[in-house]
């Protein structure tokens, strides 16, 4: 039976990511995940990109990832926000000696570069593809029994397993779940002029449309929000009809536009585990929360899981105490809890503020927006938000090690 200081069920972004952060502090890790990682790094996978908020791609630059990632993430420097194609937009800019508000990164890039990481590292093991066939967990730890036979044993259990998170619910932990009735439309555009490193957010009544930044600066990623019953007859559209459509939600702000990625889609909900730790057990991610892409933060509080969590258990490892301890688990449960839920209940407002019809609510919607832009703390606040820079921060997000 193997044996290592933690078990990661799920090699995904927030996976991987966890598991060379806390072995690059000395702890041993096997990963387990039934996607085959070459499957994984194909065009057509996963064709969505992220924004990392500067705060993440410190820790991402701490831990030997940063410069492998530098010429495929694209620096946001400003960000518009317009409650429909008004003139006066909402805007966040950062000053010229300033780090940006964050990164546009194409998944696969990112998947690609965690892997070359992972994958040399000696306190890593990467059981990819295989899963977990059973799982046990009680007072003296933790072993999971794999479909190829391998047995794995370790005092902690660590799942990063996504949304559907089966670990989560064999364990009983109950979630508080809402969906929007809305389907994100993916796509990347080529365009006619630069889009100079700025990402717009366009607020419609039936739903957000955001334009975002990628390499080279005459390509962005479309995020799109529609109603499910909406979303059949928009991925149906031929590819003329589409790029009309997304022309004139675009409002002429980068010019004519091209094809530079196939459409895909996914529905929008809410969910919030009720706790995020158990009996030798820890949610992480997507595991113990998802939101609205409306403010880009979904990966970026999955990587504040990653950087509170290493800090917990190498500090505990440090003092030479049992990494499934439940006191040891409590002090991350109490540090992330509020921070998550914060986020995701303002993110949640957002979404249905913006989402309100009729002229009174526009009136007010742009009002606001108006007076946050006369308010330069109410901005700082925002901007510091974007950068994932608010709160009690770990030493990661800091860019510092353990």
């Amino acid at each position: 039976m193997d044996s290592s200081d933690v078990i990661i069920l799920g090699g995904g972004l927030v996976g991987l990511t966890l598991a060379i952060a806390l072995e690059k502090h000395g702890l041993t890790v096997a990963v387990v995940d039934p996607l085959d990682p070459d499957k994984a790094l194909t065009a057509g996978f996963d064709g969505r990109a992220s924004a990392i908020a500067s705060a993440s791609w410190r820790m991402l630059d701490a831990l030997g990832v940063g410069e492998s990632l530098k010429p495929h993430g694209c620096a946001i420097h400003r960000i518009e926000v317009r409650d429909g194609l008004q003139k006066n937009a909402l805007d966040f800019t950062t000053a010229e000696d300033d780090e940006p508000l964050g990164y546009m990164l194409e998944n696969r890039a990112l998947r690609e570069g965690l892997r070359e990481t992972a994958l040399p590292a000696k306190g890593i093991a990467l059981h990819m593809p295989d899963r977990a066939a059973k799982v046990e967990r009680d007072d003296v730890g933790v072993r999971v029994t794999l479909a190829s036979g391998k047995k794995l044993k370790a005092p902690l259990l660590l799942a990063c397993e996504g949304r559907k998170s089966p670990t989560r619910e064999a364990a009983g932990i109950r979630v508080a779940k809402w969906g929007y009735n809305h389907t994100a439309i993916i796509s990347a555009f080529d365009h006619e002029k630069n889009h100079g490193n700025v990402a717009h957010e366009i607020f419609y009544p039936a739903g957000p449309f955001a334009l975002l930044p990628l390499n080279p600066g005459t390509r962005s990623a479309l995020v799109w929000s529609v109603s499910h019953k909406d979303a059949v007859g928009v991925l149906a559209l031929s590819e003329r009809a589409f790029l009309a459509e997304v022309s004139k939600r675009a409002g002429g702000l980068l010019g004519e536009i091209s094809p530079a990625a196939p459409r895909s889609s996914y529905p929008l909900d809410f969910h919030h585990a009720t706790k995020v730790t158990g009996q030798r057990l820890v949610l992480v991610g997507d595991s113990a929360h998802g939101m609205h892409p409306i403010a880009g933060q979904g990966l970026n509080l999955g990587f504040r899981d990653v950087a509170a969590l290493v800090e917990v258990l190498v500090e505990g490892a440090r003092l030479g105490l049992d990494l499934g301890n439940a006191q040891l688990l409590s002090r991350y449960e109490r540090w992330r809890s509020f921070d998550s839920l914060s986020v995701m209940a303002a993110t949640d407002g957002l979404t249905r503020l913006f989402g309100i019809a009729g002229k009174p609510a526009s009136a007010i919607r742009r009002f606001g927006l108006g007076a946050v832009q006369k308010l330069p703390p109410l901005k700082a606040l925002f901007m510091a938000e974007a950068r994932g820079a608010s709160g009690d921060l770990p030493k990661l997000l800091q860019g510092a090690m353990v």
